[in-house]
């Protein structure tokens, strides 16, 4: 089993270019009916990324249109939101509830789709039947969720335009890469997850990596890890 996850977050990494066999992996190794991928907030909006079948569509979709559900308590808390018996919480969301009342469902469980103190989205899982999700699948399916929120960032910016082409000038390759030190020493992740944050605040203001690189270095701008998000500070 170990080695069938580890074959499994494997294949999930390799699957930068393509999102819509993001769920296959997940599901060979958690023993779960269905998944869904999504977006969340204002960040990157709210869309399902990628669905395995219509009733994790759904899930997605009653979230996105009433604003309740694991999904959105899982993006709150930047924590797992695991239900084992879906049933028994329906009056935590009533309206949500009461939307899948007919549908086949009896657990769900969400992760949050995080890149260092960025929340981005969420990973639903959803089962036909109560059951527990034990400890060893919940951290499994962190592992996963992490691989994914790096997946699901890369592809927002691929698809807004935004990439390193125009600041591939030996200094600016420099700044930048002097400004993901800044915020590795600041929050304490991987050099790629630094990265990906930089050239995200690229995104969201509309600005090149280098500027931001600067602004970074010249504490003109840092990174704070709230309760909530990623909080800039100028």
């Amino acid at each position: 089993m170990a080695d069938r996850f580890a074959a499994a977050a494997d294949a999930l990494s390799q699957m930068d270019g393509d999102s819509s066999s993001l769920t296959l992996p997940i599901l060979d190794v958690i023993p779960v009916t269905g998944a869904a991928i999504s977006t969340l907030g204002d960040f990157l909006g709210s869309e399902t990324v990628t669905a395995s079948d219509s009733i994790a569509a759904r899930i997605d979709e009653v979230q996105f249109d009433l604003g309740e559900g694991p999904c959105w308590d899982a993006l709150a808390t930047g924590l797992p939101a695991l239900h084992p018996d879906f049933r028994s919480t329906m009056a935590r969301w009533p309206a949500f509830s009461e939307a899948l009342s007919a549908q086949p469902i009896r657990s769900l469980f969400a992760f949050p789709l995080i890149i260092g103190p960025l929340r981005i989205g969420a990973l639903d899982l959803y089962a036909v039947q109560p059951m527990e999700l034990g400890s060893r699948d919940a951290k499994r399916t962190e592992v996963f969720a992490s691989i994914v929120s790096r997946h699901v960032l890369r592809r927002a910016l691929r698809e807004s335009g935004v990439t390193d082409s125009e600041d591939n000038a030996p200094n600016s390759r420099r700044i930048i890469h002097q400004a993901t030190g800044f915020v590795i020493a600041q929050l304490g992740i991987s050099a790629e997850d630094a990265h990906l944050l930089i050239q995200g605040q690229a995104f969201s203001q509309g600005r090149s990596m280098h500027e931001i690189a600067e602004d970074l270095i010249q504490s003109r701008l840092t990174f704070e890890l709230t309760d909530n998000s990623i909080e800039v500070e100028r």
